[in-house]
Order: C-alpha cells, then structure tokens, then sequence
C-alpha cells in the first residue's frame, strides 16, 4: 500500500514538473518572441541587403550587386513549396528557436542555384519549338472555350462593383514561406509569398516585407501594384487573372519573370526592368508594340503576347530576344523584324498574314517558324524565306499554299536547309527528288538567260 501511493506521488509530482516547465518555456519563448518580433520587423524595414547571387561572399551590406541566378533556379525556387513554420507573428517575425529553412540557401541567404535544374514553367508560359507545336493542335478547342468563359466573366466583373478586400495579417501568414538570411546575415526574413484566389483587391501590407524575390497573387482582382515598388529585391512576379489594366511598374533593378497573364493591359507602357528576362503579357487587350521601352529590356530573352489584338509587329526591336510568341492575334504586317538578331523561335499561328515581306537576313539565328492558319495562298511567298540561313523547322499547315500539289517537295526546292515541314522531317528520298528538280530549273533559268542575251546582242 505504501509503495502505491510513494508511486502515485512520484507520478503526481513527475506530471507536476512536466507542466511547470511547459509553462514556463511557453513564458521565456513568449519574451523571446516578442524580443525577435521587433527585430525582425526592424530588420524587414531597414537592412540593407548583400548580394542575392548564391556565390556572393562579400561582407558588404550596402546596396547589393546584381544577382546571377540562372532562370531556371529563380522558376525553381518560386515553385510551390512548404508553408510559414508554425510560431509566426503578425510583423513577420519567425520563432527564434532554430527555425526550418524550406530551401538550400547561399552564403547570403539567397536560395542557391547549385546545380541546373528543369526550369518550372508559369502556368500558361509558351513551350519552345517542338514542345509547343505537338501540343498547340489538342489545346485549339479548349482555347477558345476558356477565351469565351473569360470573357464572359470579365463582363460580370465589370458589371459589379468591387468590395474591398484588403491583404490581411492572417492571409500573410498563411502564404509567407522560403526563410533566408537578411542582409548582415545576423536576421533571417521570408522571401516567398503567394495569395491566390484571395479576391485581394489592396496589397498595401506587402510594403513592410521588402525582402520578398518570389511572389505569386494570381487570380485575385488587383488594379493597383504600387505596393510593390518598395521591393526592390524581388526576381519572380506573377499577377495572372487580376483587372489590371496597365503593365507599368517602378523599375525594379533585379526582377528577372513577370506574368501579366489574362489581365485587360491595353499597351506596353512602363515596363523598364533592366534584369527581365521572361515577360508574359498572354491574353491582353494590347493593340500595338510601340511603347514597350526596348532600350531599357536589354536582358528580354523571352516574350509571350499570344491572344492580343496585335495588328503588326513594329516595335519589336529587342536585340537580346530569343524566344518570342505572337499566335492568336490579327498581325497583317511584319515590321521592324531586321532588330531581332539573336531570335530562335517566333510563333505567329492564328493571325491575318497573306504575305511574308518583313523578314530579313539579319535573322541570322532563326530555327522555328510557326506560320499556321493564316492566308498565305502561294508558295512564292515561301520563297521569301530563303533570306533565313539557319531556319529548320517551318509550319504551314491551314494555309491555302499547303492544299498546293506537291506541296512538301515544292516547299524542299524553295528551302533546301529545312529539316522538318508541318511537323514532319523531310526523308532522304524527298531530298534527292527536289535536289533533282532545283537543278533542272536553275539549267533552266541559264538557258533562258543565255537566250536573251542572245537576242540583246543580236
């Protein structure tokens, strides 16, 4: 009987001291808590950063040099990941007890780009070359499907009249993740922050957290971005499916994607990011090219302004550019493509062409050319062509020229270099026939010459 209770008090007093330094750790991280709060808080407002390069080992904290991350590390780094761990206070501050860091970082906290990876595509961001014109032909009706339930739902969203829905504390605290070291490297500050489906009309709270690089706030109805001029650090931006009707923005010296995806932009005015590398403006109301600011996007390598109501493509002087998306607009013009020195890739499916003046042999660096159903009706516009010395992959499928006879062959004499037509790689016994046929013709060409020289002398 003794020994039962001397165990039932070992017990109670066990359970006893248990309690007594759970409360007491939930006091002393409570003071803690408080303490960081105002640190880091401080710290979101004024450190200055260091280098966000992920091999960047200077000790410098004053203003920071520009960040070399590849794009496929920033796309990889702004994939969805891991959420705040539990512990977060409403001024953004983490818990100072040994927090879990979501991601490898570098020396000065930016995520390390470490080996090249995937890159992770935006949502609705353009394949390259042959990706995008293997899946172009499944996705036509699904197209035009969503174009007429977008807009749609555009006209009942203008029709009502907007509640305003601001970020709230509780929404930051759910979407901040990526925990990295903040400019002296003796704070830490979350870097990611999404908050989609949020009916977000107001982003003013993102002000404070000028750490940001990755942030996602699609599908929300945003008018205004200015809160985001203050993050000066940011490298990834996504605002597909919000009312934005203007693309412009305070020039933000490291951001390196944006998608404007699905918003109501009618020019390209103000974009003048000097870093920016991938610019979607997919599914706009875009008229014309002229104002987008091509001495400052020195950087722009890709360019997606598919489903706009672009009329010609002047205004497209962008030297550096490699990929570029013109398809479901009504181009009837091909203007100011003598610019585009370094491109690969140029989409110009579903538009009004019916010529093909406009290209030129400064396009030295062309491989794939997208030109399906537009209005091109002979082939001796094909023949225009033959200016583009590296081009190896054409599509003209949905053209009145391809209902020609001897369509493919025809094509192969006018373009020898060509690799693949619609799709399909030209084979070995095409190649002999139209070899057969070029030569004929070009004896031709010199006894007709030859004749009429004859006649001139005579």
């Amino acid at each position: 009987m003794t020994s039962h209770c001397s165990q039932s008090s070992k017990r109670t007093q066990a359970v006893s001291w248990e309690e007594y330094y759970q409360q007491d750790d939930e006091k002393r991280n409570h003071r803690e808590l408080q303490i960081t709060s105002v640190r880091v808080a401080a710290g979101n407002r004024a450190l200055a950063p260091r280098a966000l390069s992920a091999g960047a080992g200077s000790s410098n904290p004053l203003p920071c040099p520009a960040p070399e991350l590849s794009l496929s590390a920033v796309a990889m780094a702004a994939a969805p990941g891991p959420r705040l761990p539990p512990g977060f206070h409403g001024s953004g501050a983490p818990r100072p007890a040994q927090p879990r860091v979501t991601a490898a970082a570098g020396p000065d906290g930016a995520p390390s780009a470490g080996r090249e990876a995937e890159p992770v595509r935006m949502e609705g961001e353009e394949l390259e070359g042959d990706e995008y014109s293997l899946q172009e032909e499944g996705e036509e009706g699904d197209e035009e499907e969503e174009e007429e339930a977008a807009a749609l739902s555009e006209q009942e969203e203008e029709e009502q009249v907007l509640a305003p829905c601001p970020l709230t504390e509780e929404v930051l605290k759910e979407g901040l993740s990526l925990l990295c070291k903040t400019g002296n490297g003796l704070a830490h500050a979350y870097v990611k922050f999404e908050a989609k489906y949020k009916d977000l009309t107001d982003i003013s709270l993102l002000e404070c957290f000028i750490h940001l690089r990755y942030v996602d706030l699609s599908e929300n109805k945003l008018q205004d971005l200015s809160p985001l001029s203050s993050l000066t650090h940011l490298l990834w931006l996504k605002v597909d499916e919000n009312l934005l009707t203007s693309a412009c923005m305070q020039e933000l010296p490291y951001l390196q994607i944006i998608s404007f995806a699905h918003n109501r932009i009618k020019d390209m005015e103000g974009i003048t990011h000097p870093r920016l590398a991938n610019l979607s403006l997919k599914g706009n109301k875009i008229q014309t090219a002229l104002g987008l600011g091509h001495g400052q996007l020195f950087s722009l390598q890709i360019l997606e302004l598919r489903g706009n109501m672009l009329e010609s493509t002047a205004g497209l002087n962008l030297p550096k550019l490699k990929n570029l998306y013109l398809a479901q607009n009504a181009i009837r013009s091909l203007e100011g493509l003598e610019g585009l020195g370094q491109l690969a890739t140029l989409h110009l499916r579903d538009n009004q062409l019916e010529t093909l003046d406009g290209f030129c042999s400064s396009m030295k660096c062309l491989q794939y050319l997208n030109l399906r159903n537009n209005g091109i009706s002979s082939l001796q516009e094909v023949a225009k062509l033959q200016v583009l010395p590296m081009l190896q992959a054409l599509v003209l499928l949905d053209n009145p020229c391809s209902d020609e006879p001897n369509y493919r062959l025809e094509v192969l004499v006018l373009l020898p270099h060509l690799q693949r037509l619609d799709k399909e790689l030209f084979e070995q016994d095409e190649r002999a026939e139209a070899n057969k046929i070029r030569q004929k013709r070009q004896e031709e060409e010199k006894e007709v010459e030859g004749s009429l020289q004859g006649d001139v002398t005579e």
